[in-house]
């Protein structure tokens, strides 16, 4: 091992092994498994396999685990029955071993608590009765395609979620995070693009927060004064790289600090590479935006890990790949709090407790032609 090997090795066990405070939980270390869509679960049901597949991410070192999306309990919330749901006794029973064999690992996890609005095309199996929603009936290309909500409607989702949250506390989960992001229907109603409303739930970026604030509100009057409730949210959407929510700083602080003050005890800041500016005149990326203009801690997440053939095609052909030094750095100066990795820890299970231990030779690098028989 070279002096500049042993180095980093020193560093990753250093500052990734740290404790963090999320409200009142606190998490052994700095690494959250970011949520990844999978659909193994049919019926909605998460099944011994998905209890296995969290519980061995935990074991090997992943400080939190967020899990994939699941469903909240409104009709128009999903778009396959393969993945989980968040409602429902064989559902929540499922989640419930999956929660017991986390901790029994040393783990902490969270329920990515989910509904994907305009994104779910009217009347596609497997929940044909329901209609799409969203904020002014749009898809993300502009074009019609549902309904749009009416304030029964907007109640509706709002107590779901706050349902979903509660059942996540009563059944042993550490906290809640609310995918408010990549033009799921809570970022439907951010994103100018897709909210056209004149009344009290669109108009200027305040109006636009204000579906989100309110399920926030909700979430945090249903469970514990200390249970944490993180908020998930993107400039980009599927498929939609190039849109933003907000040009500027200013911009960005008038969407996060309602949400902070209702009740966000941290952001999780969705990029496609950890590593970019998010504005001019700034090295800060998102997340570090989101924790200098809210005071919260904030959770990065793009790329992490990715490298060789397959980093390259995903970011593109001449992208820069980062190792992990960078992300050190960023870490030590303390621009965001943890660091989200996808891909990487799906592909290898060990990847925490590899890096934390410095063995960074063992790490297996993603494969996407394998991604069907991972677990």
């Amino acid at each position: 091992m070279t002096v500049a090997a042993s180095q980093t090795t020193g560093r990753a066990a250093e500052i990734l092994a740290r404790p963090v405070a999320l409200n009142g939980l606190t998490v052994p270390n700095r690494i959250v498994m970011a949520p990844m869509t999978r659909q193994f679960s049919p019926g909605g049901v998460p099944g011994d396999d998905v209890v296995s597949y969290y519980a061995r991410r935990a074991a090997a070192g992943v400080g939190l685990i967020v899990t994939e999306g699941t469903y909240v309990g409104h009709p128009s919330a999903g778009i396959s029955d393969r993945v989980p749901r968040f409602h429902g006794e064989d559902q929540l029973a499922g989640w419930t071993k999956v929660a017991e064999a986390v901790h029994a690992a040393g783990g902490r996890i969270m329920p990515q608590l989910w509904h994907v609005g305009m994104v779910r095309e009217q009347g596609k199996p497997p929940f044909p009765e329901a209609p799409a929603v969203g904020p002014s009936g749009l898809r993300l290309d502009g074009t019609e395609g549902g309904k749009e909500m009416t304030r029964a409607d907007i109640d509706d989702v709002v107590a779901a979620f706050a349902k979903a949250a509660a059942d996540a506390e009563r059944i042993g989960f550490d906290g809640v995070e609310l995918h408010g992001a990549h033009g799921y229907l809570i970022d439907q109603f951010l994103w100018a693009g897709t909210n056209r409303r004149t009344d009290a739930y669109g108009g200027d970026p305040v109006a636009r927060t204000r579906f989100a604030v309110e399920i926030v509100q909700a979430v945090r009057s249903a469970v514990s004064p200390g249970f944490p409730v993180v908020f998930r949210f993107s400039q980009w959407k599927a498929d939609h790289y190039d849109a933003r929510l907000a040009e500027t700083p200013q911009e960005l602080e008038a969407i996060l600090a309602p949400l902070a003050t209702a009740g966000v005890d941290a952001f999780h800041a969705s990029t496609r590479r950890y590593w970019l500016p998010e504005f001019d005149g700034s090295d800060l990326n998102l997340a570090g935006w989101a924790r200098k203009l809210t005071g919260r801690p904030a959770i990065t997440v793009g790329s992490v890990g990715l490298d060789g053939e397959f980093g390259r095609a995903f970011l593109g052909e001449g992208a820069e790949l980062r190792g992990i030094d960078d992300l050190l750095d960023r870490l030590e100066r303390d621009e965001f709090d943890m660091v989200a990795v996808g891909r990487a820890v799906l592909q290898d299970p060990e990847w925490a407790a590899k890096v934390l231990a410095g063995r960074f030779d063992e790490l297996t690098a993603y494969d996407a032609a394998s991604l069907r028989s991972l677990s």
